[in-house]
């Protein structure tokens, strides 16, 4: 197997470091992209006001899953975890261990390959991984690499170097980006998950107030509470829930809004779940005590609530996505059935459900909750008792 490992302090890790991965990892044709952001950097120090290892952490595993390269990309908090400076050598130690058998490259940009040689143990790198370095345009780095590769080559026999030009790559600035940050710009240099992470933490100084968002503010914030997997299904809603709401004359805005947020704890496991259950006081019958599926409607309405200071119509339609409940609301009909018909949505009948429900909406909720009882029927679960009552009303 071919690993690419890709380091650095990733603060904030933006559209440079992630177009760069997957060109690189494309052209090497690699198997597994490991992203290792840094502790602190052996070269500088890390800026004033920087955010947590822990955020950063975090923006550079929405940053990884924005590379579309699925479960291929893993970020490591290994530098993080270890006291002091973060050697490349050392974590280069830690990762042949982990892939004993392997081929590893590690991944650098035109500048550090251009010092490698002054780095911490060159030679201890230069015997475990091989090097492939890119720059922009052949133009920009070729005369340059050229000297490079024949220096580290005679200082360093048996060194593997592999440079590349990437011309697609993305040319950002970290220590300009923060600046832009700062002044509420830059969010367009930035993987849109990672732009919302900022915005909801208030890092690099953004100021943003979270219950007064714009709806294409308030997007990217909803996108940094998902799994990337999740992120198509969850845009598809609010695309969903606009054509319905504009064909039974509903709240368009209030729709989008419902969207973006039904599943903002839909990642959270039933521990998690039941934490937030408590901290919100939410009462939970005896079925939603034991079935993780159910309680992230009502945790997701509490943050939509607390956070982002949604009104109450919002709150209700979220609380009510999973289950529905007998005589719902326009808005709840338009949130439950957008989530289910949405575009990636793809099961025997819901080609059916679509038509019904651009027909006659109370239609197409019944359909819908039939179809959701008979699924959770066969598979032999139990059904909730708001999902029966919410069909039996609509059959008057």
């Amino acid at each position: 197997m071919k690993i690419g490992i890709y380091g650095g302090t990733f603060n904030p890790p933006h559209l440079g470091h992630v177009t760069a991965a997957r060109a690189v990892f494309e052209l090497l044709k690699l198997d597994r992209l490991l992203l290792v952001p840094d502790r602190l950097p052996p070269h500088k120090a890390l800026p004033e006001n920087s955010p947590s290892a822990q955020d950063r952490l975090e923006m550079t595993r929405l940053a990884g899953e924005q590379t579309g390269l699925g479960d291929r990309v893993q970020v490591l908090d290994l530098e993080l975890k270890r006291e002091g400076k973060s050697y490349t050598a050392d974590t280069l130690e830690e990762i042949r261990r982990m892939y004993p058998a392997d081929e590893l490259w590690l991944l650098m940009g035109t500048d550090m390959f251009l010092t490698l040689q002054a780095w911490h143990d060159p030679q201890r790198i230069l015997s475990l991984a091989g090097i492939a370095a890119f720059g922009r345009t052949e133009e920009d780095t070729e005369e340059l690499f050229s000297v490079q590769r024949d220096y580290l080559y005679r200082t360093f026999p048996g060194a593997r170097i592999f440079t590349l030009t990437i011309p697609g790559v993305v040319d950002v600035s970290s220590t300009e980006l923060r600046d832009e940050l700062r002044t509420g710009k830059g969010g367009a240099a930035l993987p849109p998950a990672v732009y919302g992470y900022i915005l909801r933490k208030g890092l690099y100084g953004v100021q943003a107030d979270l219950k007064h968002l714009t709806l294409s503010q308030l997007r990217p914030v909803a996108l940094s509470y998902l799994k990337y997997k999740r992120i198509p299904h969850v845009l598809g809603t609010e695309q969903e829930a606009i054509r319905l709401a504009e064909r039974y004359g509903g709240d368009v805005e209030k729709a989008r809004v419902a969207a973006l947020l039904h599943d903002c704890t839909k990642k959270l496991d039933m521990e998690e779940q039941l934490a937030l259950c408590r901290h919100y006081g939410i009462e939970l019958d005896e079925l939603e005590q034991k079935a993780l599926k159910l309680l992230h409607a009502k945790t997701g309405a509490a943050i939509a609530r607390d956070v982002f200071g949604v009104d109450e119509e919002i709150y209700h339609a979220i609380w009510w996505h999973t289950t529905g409940h007998a005589n719902m609301t326009l808005l709840e009909k338009i949130i439950y059935l957008a989530d289910y018909i949405e575009p990636s949505r793809d099961f025997p009948g819901v080609d059916k459900l679509r038509k019904v429900c651009y027909e006659d909406l109370d239609k197409g909720l019944l359909l819908g909750l039939d179809m959701s009882i008979q699924e959770m029927t066969e598979m032999g679960n139990p059904v909730h008792r708001a999902t029966v009552e919410a069909r039996d009303a609509l059959k008057g």
